[in-house]
């Protein structure tokens, strides 16, 4: 949830009979009470659960995508948040315009911070019928704000773009090309490394297992079918989704897998084709420090041909092969 609500506005896109779209200034500064708090918290919650993101940088190219320069005046104090978010609106409608997959809506801007890193985020939300009893129990048609049903989102992270960090901007990629033109409208430029994402992907994986309630070799096994399912993807040159990864990899519980690898703060495409090579950090352990380096199975942990001692900090190899023990047994005896 945000922890302080700054700012929050609402406008109107609206597609005309001809295809244009037209900007319907609504309200630059909604007053920040219940009911605003509980949308932002609800598009911001469920944002933050979906899959299938993309992240990145604002354009150099702020010709053509301002953006960044409007929200720049904002931030600088140059600009009302009405002032800025009007400005955005032209720059969506303009967007919007040149793809034949868009859609109006009510779009809502919203700047807030939430443990103490400032956002502004995005989000175009139609509206939605549904049925309601009235006094006299008759059913009555009920207009309301389909908030779990939207499509287009972006988050801008100030704080990090502040501080130049490599990805602050976050988008919802849907399927196909719909989203693109969103992507135009936030200017932004994506970057997706296979091997630097799978590593990410490896990371959020251990993670998640370290905070379920597994046995030693259920945590095993949970990594090797991690790795099994992710390589069978890649020789198949087939992207990962984290939707399909969950439910194949975690039946019981998809949508806790689901929301660790979407969360935005962790910055995690997904659509990239994992790195084959990258993917052994599921099933492994490989360090090296200035006197030695040493690599091996995690299995070999639960199968007591490794062994550590947490208490002397130490590992122990069994079952070396013989060439390896006679070139030791002379190393030592020469020495």
């Amino acid at each position: 949830m945000a922890d302080n609500i700054v700012s929050v506005a609402i406008h109107h896109l609206e597609k005309t009979d001809a295809g244009a779209y037209q900007v319907h200034p609504g309200n630059g500064a909604l007053a920040v009470g219940n009911t605003a708090r509980r949308l932002i918290d609800d598009l911001h919650r469920l944002y933050a659960r979906r899959p299938s993101k993309a992240y990145g940088r604002f354009s150099m190219d702020t010709a053509n995508f301002p953006t960044s320069l409007r929200l720049g005046e904002y931030v600088d104090g140059g600009s009302t948040f009405e002032e800025t978010t009007l400005a955005l609106m032209d720059t969506l409608a303009k967007e919007a315009g040149g793809r034949p997959a868009s859609e109006g809506g009510h779009v809502f801007f919203a700047h807030f911070n939430r443990d103490e890193i400032q956002y502004v985020l995005v989000a175009i939300v139609n509206d939605k019928i549904s049925a309601a009893l009235t006094e006299n129990a008759n059913l009555e048609d009920v207009k309301h704000l389909d908030v779990d049903g939207y499509r287009f989102a972006g988050r801008v992270n100030l704080t990090g773009w502040a501080a130049n960090e490599e990805r602050y901007l976050s988008f919802l990629k849907g399927k196909g090309a719909v989203s693109e033109y969103f992507k135009q409208f936030l200017g932004c430029e994506t970057t997706v490394l296979a091997r630097v994402e799978t590593t990410h992907m490896v990371q959020a994986l251990k993670q998640f297992a370290d905070t379920q309630p597994m046995e030693p070799a259920e945590r095993a096994d949970f990594m090797a079918r991690a790795m099994n399912i992710c390589t069978r993807d890649a020789k198949a040159d087939k992207p990962i989704n984290f939707t399909t990864l969950a439910n194949e990899l975690h039946p019981d519980d998809p949508e806790a897998l689901i929301e660790l690898l979407a969360d935005p703060d962790r910055g995690l495409n997904d659509g990239f084709v994992a790195d084959r090579r990258a993917l052994r950090g599921l099933v492994e352990f490989k360090v090296k420090t200035p006197n030695w380096a040493v690599e091996f199975e995690r299995k070999a942990l639960h199968e007591g041909k490794v062994r550590f001692d947490p208490v002397e900090n130490s590992i122990t190899l069994l079952e070396v092969p013989d060439h390896i023990r006679q070139e030791l047994t002379e190393e030592i005896e020469g020495g």
